[in-house]
């Protein structure tokens, strides 16, 4: 069996990526938890905070993810009565997501959590370098990929 070079694996930015994310995101989960939202759930939350309301397509752009896997991260929080998914009344083929009164009071009651977890991470990280973290990873945003397109 041929093994691939050292460098090729430790030059991935892919694998970098991810295992930074893993790592954040299970800290991020594990604060949240007394809340009963992971992560992902809190961020869906959190954006449609700011919307009144929000296609699928639309929320699915703005927190880059695919709409298959939103809608899949939306069942949970509409079973929970945190999310209202319907049909759009002015194009069938799209579904409109609403924050409801009981996700925003959740989503109110994660964000001492959130802000905790957050605080900890710029504590050890540098406010600065996180700052900055955020900007690169924005930057990826926009590197002309288009991971989704049909």
């Amino acid at each position: 069996m041929t093994r691939p070079e050292t460098d090729t694996v430790e030059l991935c930015n892919n694998l970098a990526l991810r295992k930074a994310a893993r790592y954040l995101g299970a800290t991020y989960d594990k604060a949240l938890a007394p809340t009963g939202l992971r992560a992902t759930q809190f961020s869906i939350l959190q954006k449609l905070s700011t919307q009144e309301k929000v296609t699928i397509t639309s929320l699915a752009e703005m927190i880059a993810m695919d709409r298959t896997t939103l809608a899949t991260n939306l069942k949970p929080l509409a079973r929970e009565g945190l999310v209202t998914v319907e049909p759009s009344p002015t194009d069938r083929r799209a579904r409109v997501v609403t924050l409801t009164e009981d996700g925003l009071a959740r989503m109110k009651a994660a964000l001492p959590y959130w802000r905790t977890v957050q605080s900890r991470f710029e504590e050890s990280y540098g406010q600065g370098e996180a700052a900055r973290l955020r900007a690169a990873l924005g930057g990826v945003l926009d590197t002309g990929f288009q991971p989704w397109a049909e």
